[in-house]
């Protein structure tokens, strides 16, 4: 099992190139199964998660040429409607080919899916839209099992859905299964965020008629079939943060390239707060760290246009070494905290109470033999072994390979020091 070695204390310097957004992409290749026509996808990360999500399509008949950020798919062939546990237990999105599946086919036999344990994230909000419109579904040996073989013309019936949470993949889902069915569908409390908006971008360019998307109500009327399209999957602004939280605590200069920062106004106003200069332009993003101390900054976690819950462990690694006490509070997911008692392996003054971590900055942490528990935490890790005496092994890498494309490439042209150990 890889393992990454970090020595820390070299600042960063240089520019970086931002992949393609993976929680964007995944709900991007997955929407080829609502069309028989080809449709080619351009900037898409390579990704543990995007490698599954391919053996997923190809399981089910897509046909699929992959080579360098772009994917080609035609799913004019589906031979299978199932999504078995072996394919989809690493990997929650995969919940995502239900929609399509069911309002394509009429069918779909899906495995509960699997991935970080960071907390409860259940389909209970796309089992219950689907099943308003007009879907039988039940659960059965850990799979999902669901029909429109009942309905008059087999086909899912728009109407209105209120999310009881605002949730990322349940308005992805039930977005996608609105788009071929009988009359117009309202999602109200649907998720805000800029994946979401992009997934439905590309909807539109396959033929789908969808309003309001990147507001909370989002209209959606059917059409008896979509087409193909050209797609380019927007920039990932997790791995942009992650590379900000990066300048920050190495310190030095970092330009993003591929960036527009009107998509992560919320961390980079937390970045500022810090102390670092950022320079903003239509394309990129400039972090100028220089030798001041950090600020601390309290973090707040929230759904879109809100501070990202996928951000709060990066943030993290930069209050620990921040010049004062920091609170940060988790509202999305209840068992996000678990790289603290990594970070404190490092050095850290972290305290646990409820969904609030209490960080006292210290002056410098210490290199260590640390094991990543998620995505996110393992970008934490890589961030405090940046910024550590010594060196720091981070085991149990595969989570960071999930989401992040070539990281140790990018640290190093940037001069870290970084090495991936088999």
């Amino acid at each position: 099992m890889d393992k990454l070695k970090i020595t820390g204390g070299f600042p960063l310097h240089g520019e970086v190139e931002i992949s393609g957004a993976k929680n964007a992409a995944l709900p991007i290749l997955i929407a080829s199964i609502l069309s028989s026509d080809q449709v080619d996808i351009s900037n898409v990360p390579k990704l543990k998660d995007i490698d599954t999500t391919i053996r997923l399509l190809e399981f089910l008949g897509v046909s699929i040429d992959h080579s360098d950020g772009n994917v080609s798919l035609i799913a004019n062939n589906i031979s299978k409607t199932e999504a078995p546990y072996d394919l989809v237990k690493t990997m929650r999105a995969s919940i995502l080919v239900l929609g399509p599946l069911l309002s394509r086919f009429g069918r779909a036999h899906v495995s509960l899916p699997g991935g970080c344990s960071i907390g409860a994230r259940p389909v209970d909000l796309h089992i219950q839209a689907l099943e308003k419109m007009g879907a039988n579904i039940s659960i059965h040996n850990g799979y999902i099992d669901a029909s429109t073989e009942h309905l008059s013309n087999k086909k899912l019936i728009g109407t209105k859905i209120f999310m009881d949470q605002v949730s990322v993949t349940g308005t992805e889902n039930i977005m996608m299964a609105a788009t071929l069915a009988d009359g117009k569908t309202f999602i109200e409390n649907a998720a805000r965020e800029p994946e979401v908006e992009d997934l439905g971008n590309l909807l539109i360019s396959m033929g789908a008629k969808i309003k309001g998307l990147g507001t909370d109500v989002i209209e959606i009327e059917g059409v008896a079939a979509l087409n193909g399209s050209q797609y380019k999957v927007m920039f990932d602004r997790i791995e942009a943060g992650t590379y900000m939280a990066a300048a920050v605590v190495s310190g030095g200069e970092v330009k993003l390239k591929n960036v527009d920062p009107r998509k992560m106004e919320s961390v980079i106003e937390k970045i500022k707060q810090t102390g670092a200069d950022v320079i903003e332009t239509s394309t990129g993003i400039t972090i100028k760290k220089q030798h001041q101390p950090i600020k601390p900054v309290n973090i707040r976690t929230g759904v879109y246009p809100l501070f990202p819950t996928d951000m709060q462990a990066q943030f993290m690694a930069i209050n620990v070494l921040a010049d004062g006490p920091s609170e940060i509070t988790e509202t999305i997911f209840e068992n996000r905290f678990m790289h603290v008692q990594e970070l404190v392996r490092m050095g850290a003054s972290i305290d646990v109470k409820g969904n609030t971590s209490f960080v006292k900055g210290v002056q410098a942490i210490d290199g260590a033999n640390v094991m990543a528990t998620d995505l996110r935490a393992s970008a934490s890790l890589v961030i405090a072994g940046l910024a550590a005496k010594g060196e720091t092994i981070i085991e149990r890498i595969y989570h960071l390979d999930r989401g992040y494309e070539r990281i140790e490439e990018k640290l190093n042209k940037l001069g870290a020091k970084v090495e991936r150990l088999n």
